[in-house]
């Protein structure tokens, strides 16, 4: 999941203030939220699409203005805010909470700021301006509970401004990387595909059906020659570098994930701890030999017989899948075992109502990853969210098809579960909507809300789910492996030449990755930076903090009331969850 920013207006602010905790910041900090509070005013009315995404509604009948002056607009909010943001507070008058929100808003600031000066994705990625030819229906369908013929009409209005998001599009794109552009080809084709049919049976019976199917042919077709632009001219001059350099990935890495640490030391961190995870998944791996090779001897414990100890016992591990069509059934009966495990030992409080669904990704959100967790908006929560899962690609031959299903054999799939819904992305974030703190459910980092899921799928099995399956832990081995993985592979793609041999090689060899899966983080990483290393960086925070606390309190530690403790305080940097979590359970800085 890529790092989340929910922006909250005023007009919807009562109205979920309603649904939240009797709680309230001190009348100190009166004067920060109420400037934040302007701020995002003025930042839904320059982007009306953040508002739907967000579940604030009176913008849901417009797109943005996309023009370069307008987003030069966009740059000038942020840079006066940031400008205004100590004059018009006193940071030493606030409460600390109060603090560490004009922190978290002041750093936010800077953030855009920055990825604005040193990126220009209208430019150079035609995958921003998915957005708003796909997504800005979608959610309409999909996360908003207003009257159902309010929202088809919105649909409408939005499919009518869609010639000028594409001839901006043309008019704008220039030098392109290819893998962006074949994701964004991709993509555009599935959102095609999404107007020709998907879009009628998320709408269903409504009265305004002759004008919904007159305008998504429309927008079909104004699509299709969308992507004869983007596989003719664009592709053609598709010539753009993709790797952002050590200068930049420096500075992001400092400015996304906010955790105290270099990109440097976390490199060093990841390479010393995926030896770890090997040595472990080595111990496993004999532990399990006899159950699939009875008859054959261990292999040397030299490097070589390590190697193949572990790949053929997670090959036989892997043969125990489902079918493309069975992924989803079978992720919703994970769910049940999962949430079971979980009110019994009280490892967490869960959300009531569950508004959790399992679907079938859609077609023009594909090419990145397996899976993710598309949840509700903080200003429309009781909307649904959505634990989405990926089918193989339709053009993947039988074996590539066969590679897929194994590396998400029945086991790995209750991990991923475990990441992306309980206790991971869908236990947390349902919670983050509850924090009193407007700037909080704003700004959320997305290195602890990776942290956060990675660390369950370890803390899970260690509480005892799945009772002791050796199978099961492999899995859950291999899939933090692949965490660890993801930052020596962000660092190196972009930081060094490191080739697409050389990637490979590490990814299926050394992180005993399928080709498949390796195929699709290889496409990934070409296409984001940092965003993989949040998993890691955010896993140790979380990971060294439960140990701490445990040490401290011995006999007293209880599981629930120290992770309803670290998630009580919204998705925030991790730097912050020492103090606030100590706080909570009565302990000393």
């Amino acid at each position: 999941m890529n790092k989340i920013i929910w922006l909250i207006t005023v007009g919807a602010l009562n109205f979920w203030m309603a649904a939240a905790p009797a709680l309230a910041q001190p009348s100190e900090d009166d004067p920060l939220n109420t400037f934040f509070k302007s701020y995002l005013e003025d930042y839904f009315r320059q982007q009306p699409l953040a508002a739907t995404q967000l579940g604030d509604h009176r913008f849901d009948n417009q797109l943005d203005d996309i023009s370069p002056e307008a987003r030069a607009n966009w740059l000038a909010l942020a840079e006066n805010t940031l400008k205004e943001l100590p004059q018009k507070v006193d940071y030493h008058r606030l409460s600390r909470d109060g603090q560490i929100d004009f922190e978290i808003f002041q750093h936010n600031l800077q953030t855009q700021i920055w990825e604005t000066e040193n990126f220009h994705p209208f430019r150079e990625d035609p995958r921003t301006y998915g957005a708003y030819l796909n997504d800005s229906v979608y959610l309409l369908l999909t996360q908003s509970t207003l009257p159902k013929e309010t929202n088809v009409a919105n649909c409408l209005a939005r499919m009518a401004q869609m010639p000028r998001i594409v001839a901006e599009a043309e008019k704008t794109l220039t030098h392109p990387a290819k893998p962006i552009l074949e994701t964004a080809i991709r993509q555009n084709q599935g959102a095609i595909d999404f107007y020709k049919k998907d879009l009628f049976l998320l709408a269903g019976d409504t009265a305004q059906a002759d004008q919904l199917k007159a305008s998504a042919a429309s927008v079909a077709g104004l699509l299709e020659n969308y992507q004869k632009f983007l596989e003719g001219p664009l592709m053609a001059r598709a010539s753009g570098e993709w790797r952002i350099g050590q200068r930049r990935f420096d500075k992001k890495f400092e400015l996304e994930t906010d955790a105290g640490i270099t990109a440097e030391q976390n490199l060093a961190d990841a390479e010393t701890e995926f030896d770890h995870v090997r040595r472990d998944m080595y111990v496993l791996a004999r532990q399990l030999w006899c159950q699939y090779f009875p008859q054959t001897p261990l292999p040397p414990d030299d490097a070589a017989g390590e190697r193949e100890t572990i790949l053929k016992v997670i090959d036989a591990i892997d043969r125990d899948h489902s079918t493309p069509e069975g992924l989803v059934t079978d992720a919703r009966a994970d769910i049940e075992r999962i949430k079971d495990f979980i009110r019994k030992r009280n490892y967490i409080r869960l959300p009531d109502p569950d508004r959790c669904e399992v679907i079938v990704m859609p077609e023009f959100r594909r090419g990145n990853s397996l899976a993710y967790l598309d949840n509700a908006p903080p200003l429309d929560p009781n909307a649904h969210s959505y634990y989405a899962i990926s089918p193989p690609p339709s053009d993947w031959t039988p074996q590539q098809v066969e590679s897929f299903l194994e590396e998400y054999n029945r086991y790995m799939l209750q991990i991923l579960t475990i990441h992306e819904g309980y206790p991971g992305h869908y236990v947390q974030l349902a919670e983050a909507v509850r924090v009193p703190s407007l700037i909080r459910r704003v700004y959320q980092s997305g290195t602890y809300i990776e942290g956060w899921a990675v660390y369950g799928e370890m803390t899970m099995l260690n509480e005892g789910y799945g009772d002791g399956d050796l199978r099961l832990r492999m899995m859950e081995l291999k899939f933090y492996l692949r965490a660890v993985a993801n930052s020596i592979l962000d660092y190196k793609m972009h930081c060094t030449q490191m080739t697409d041999a050389e990637a490979m090689k590490f990814l299926t060899q050394d992180a005993f990755q399928s080709e498949g899966e390796a195929k699709l983080k290889l496409i990934r990483a070409k296409q984001s930076s940092v965003q993989l290393s949040t998993y890691f960086v955010g896993r140790m925070a979380h990971y060294r903090l439960h140990q701490e606390i445990e040490r401290e309190l011995g006999d007293k530690f209880d599981l629930a009331r120290y992770h309803n403790a670290v998630i009580a305080h919204g998705s925030i940097p991790v730097k912050y969850l020492p103090e606030l979590v100590r706080a909570d359970l009565g302990l000393a800085k």
